[in-house]
């Protein structure tokens, strides 16, 4: 009984904690909270954060760490704004950006499994080689470039109305759907979870381990890259200084939404949830005019209360 009260807790919790939010600042900022242009804000700046929290979401599943998210943001940016400069067409440089992205996801992969290092030293290695890297190729200022349409991509206000939403919220929801799809349906899902649950089981299972966790930093880094032409297509610049500690509202999202910092337990759709509720929460302390430290030190808060609350829980089932 208490095992499933704990499960029901993980599925509605996230949902819970959104709508508490919601409420808080609807009440304290009735007239401009609820507008439909500050909710399609809100959608389109969750973007970001929610592409990138799909990929971590496999990564904290399977009992890892990816601190370098945030600097292959910015990488991505970069890349993406140099391509375009040089001509190439949207498509191109929107691939080029992720791949960029994926090729640094699947050298932390490697690292992580061939050299056997902790993905928390490896990735905070990475998060330096990232950022020095972007900052590089930009000559260590932002790069100005033709967005050739990829800016439409973020339009608050898209063409056609239809959409009601822009492009970047649908593809975000459609991939959303997709990796979920992915790790309930799928042997490569059921294998993410069978690592963070219990490696040496899954090893003895027959679980391809070391290719498994390969796949799932690649994974990690594709959509971190992603998330990065997104961020030029957003600012329309190529910025080796932005994302800037995003890895941790990247982290809160997936922890928020029921991920285990010690594995074996997430959700995808728990993970958007826990992006949007971080967006909010930075959308409703800019409109109240809290300053920017602040929301920085309630981030962090939420982050320990939010794995505060899955230790008591584990601890519970362990009772049980």
């Amino acid at each position: 009984m208490r095992r499933s009260v704990g499960r029901l807790w993980s599925l509605l919790g996230p949902f819970l904690a959104l709508g508490l939010v919601m409420a808080l600042f609807a009440a304290l900022l009735p007239e401009q909270f609820l507008t439909g242009y500050n909710l399609k804000t809100i959608a389109t700046q969750t973007v970001i954060v929610g592409l990138a929290a799909i990929g971590m979401s496999f990564v904290i599943i399977s009992g890892g760490i990816d601190l370098s998210v945030g600097s292959v943001i910015a990488l991505a940016s970069v890349v993406t704004a140099l391509l375009l400069r040089s001509g190439s067409s949207p498509v191109a440089a929107l691939l080029g950006g992720a791949a960029s992205g994926g090729l640094l996801g699947a050298f932390n992969g490697f690292v992580i499994t061939r050299l056997r290092i902790v993905p928390f030293i490896v990735t905070l290695g990475t998060m330096g080689i990232a950022r020095g890297l972007a900052k590089y190729l930009a000559g260590e200022q932002k790069i100005d470039a033709p967005a050739r349409g990829l800016d439409a991509l973020m339009w608050k206000t898209p063409e056609p109305a239809w959409l009601l939403l822009s492009p970047g919220v649908w593809l975000l929801l459609l991939l959303t759907a997709l990796a979920a799809l992915v790790l309930a349906r799928t042997v490569f899902g059921v294998h993410s979870v069978a690592i963070g649950s219990s490696e040496p089981t899954a090893r003895l299972c027959g679980v391809r381990v070391e290719r498994v966790k390969w796949i799932i930093y690649t994974l990690c880094g594709l959509c971190a890259g992603l998330a990065g032409t997104l961020q030029f297509a957003r600012l329309t610049v190529g910025d080796p200084t932005t994302a800037l500690g995003k890895e941790l509202d990247v982290i809160a999202a997936v922890v928020i939404g029921g991920g285990s910092l010690a594995g074996g337990s997430g959700s995808i759709l728990g993970a958007l949830i826990g992006a949007f509720l971080m967006t909010v929460l930075a959308n409703g302390c800019t409109l109240l005019g809290v300053p920017n430290y602040v929301q920085e030190m309630l981030v962090g808060a939420i982050i320990i209360a939010a794995v505060a609350i899955d230790q008591l829980r584990r601890g519970a089932d362990e009772r049980s």
